[in-house]
Formats: structure tokens, sequence, C-alpha cells
């Protein structure tokens, strides 16, 4: 198949985060994909216990300096890069002084859900969108993986539907075992309706958590992932009667073709619209 250009919204890559299930297949898969002559970017929030000059994290003052509105506040967003020489791939941060400069990911020390966690999702997703719009790169497939990226696909395919860069995007979602008990807080809805998207297509999140999370990256995506043997399993049942081409993550360490098969195989069906 022809070079295809991947774009990876991923919640943590190793080794700028610990090793674990999710960082290790958003670390090899990029990479490999690369490998495989295609050209990629890839993404992460750039969370307060990255340690920036361990990593060589600088500030790309190009990417930087837009604003996102959200709930009629302005949250400056800073674009940081590094590049994991060895394999010559760069990783985007998405960074915020509202959002990320704490040093956990989600849950506070003593356990508790951020209550903000549902600005954080939408910020990083506009961030992610808006940077590659700066990039004047036009991705064929955005993969995204776990849940906070999972309003990704809801932006592509309705405030971005009709831009240039991803009118012609499939986007792959990747579900894990990263389920949460709680809600996300109860002005979540106004929120997504103040960036411009249509109340509409933001229908079953009036009370929203991880279930209706997961069904709503799902609704606007052109593919799905399992990327766990222990997702939740409503959310299991949901993929098995879904009529989006599914694949489940290979068992082993050589997964890179199996991905690049199904890849290739999305690219030969037309994007969903809305």
């Amino acid at each position: 198949m022809a070079k295809k250009r991947i774009l990876y919204v991923a919640p943590e890559i190793f080794p700028y985060l610990p090793e674990s299930y999710v960082s290790h297949i958003c670390r090899y898969l990029p990479q490999g994909i690369q490998e495989r002559d295609n050209e990629i970017r890839t993404f992460m929030p750039k969370f307060g216990c990255i340690n920036e000059r361990k990593n060589q994290l600088h500030e790309v003052i190009r990417l930087s300096g837009q604003n996102i509105i959200l709930d009629n506040s302005d949250h400056p967003l800073i674009i940081k890069v590094a590049s994991l020489q060895v394999v010559r791939m760069q990783i985007y941060f998405i960074d915020s002084d509202d959002y990320f400069k704490r040093k956990q990911l989600y849950f506070s020390p003593e356990g508790a859900f951020f209550p903000d966690n549902d600005e954080r999702m939408i910020f990083f997703a506009k961030g992610v969108i808006e940077t590659v719009r700066k990039l004047g790169w036009a991705p064929d497939i955005i993969h995204c993986h776990g849940w906070i990226t999972s309003m990704v696909p809801l932006f592509i395919k309705t405030c971005y539907k009709d831009d240039p860069h991803f009118q012609d995007t499939r986007i792959v979602f990747s579900v894990y075992n990263d389920q949460f008990e709680d809600k996300l807080d109860a002005g979540f809805l106004k929120k997504l309706v103040g960036t411009g998207i249509e109340e509409k297509f933001v229908d079953g999140l009036e009370n929203a958590g991880y279930p209706e999370l997961m069904t709503k990256a799902m609704e606007f995506s052109d593919a799905v992932v399992s990327s766990h043997p222990d997702i939740d399993a409503g959310i299991a049942e949901k993929i098995a009667a879904s009529p989006l081409p599914h694949m489940t993550h290979p068992d082993g360490p050589d997964f890179v073709d199996q991905y690049e098969a199904f890849y290739d195989q999305l690219m030969t069906q037309q994007p969903s619209t809305f």
C-alpha cells in the first residue's frame, strides 16, 4: 500500500512516563509504523511528573501561543517536543499551566478524580487538533488511545469536518482497561457546546462517565480496537454489536504488521460523515 500519514494521540508514552501496558503500545506502535516507511506524528499530555531536563523537552515557539477557549475562559496552549534519538521519532507534548502542571495524571494523591478532568480532556483534544492544523499536516488516519483522547473523534467529525486537513481522515479508537467510576463535571456538556459543537452531537453526555465517553468516541470513529483483554464488559458488548471494523490487539511482541494491515484495510473505505 502507499505511504500513509498517521497521527497518534496517546495518554502516555514510555520513557516519558513509566513503562506500562498502554505506554508500551503507544511507544512501539508509532515507531514500528514509521519504520515501515509511513509518516507519523505523535502527541501526549505534558504531565507535571515528566522531567523536562532529563527528557530534553523544549518549547516549539512557532506552535505555541494559541488560546483554547473553554467555559468562556482563555487557556494558553504550550507545545513542547522531544526526540527519541535512537529511533528518530519526535513526540509532541500538549502543555498548559492551567491543566497539566500537577504531578499526578488523573487522580489526586488521596485518590480523588480531578474535578477538571473534563476540561483537561477537551483542552488536550483541541490542542492536538489545532497544532496539527498549524503544522499544515493532513493525516490519513488518526489513532486515539484511551479515554483522555475520546473527544478527538467528536471534534474531528463535527467542528472540523470541513477543514481540508481532516476531510479524508479515518479515525481509529483504541479501548483499554482504563475505566473509572466517577462522573465528569455536571457542566461538561455545556462546555462542549461552548466550543462550537451542535447539541445534537453531544446527546448522551448529560451525566457522563466512562461508559458514555467510550460510546461517544466509537460513534464518531471509523474503526475500533479492543486493546486490552480486560476492558469494561459493557463496552465490550457494544464493540461486539457495532458495525465498525474491529481489531483485537495481538497477543505478543510482533503486533505492528497487524496494525498496518488494519490501517490499509481502513484506507479502502470512505471516512464516516455526520
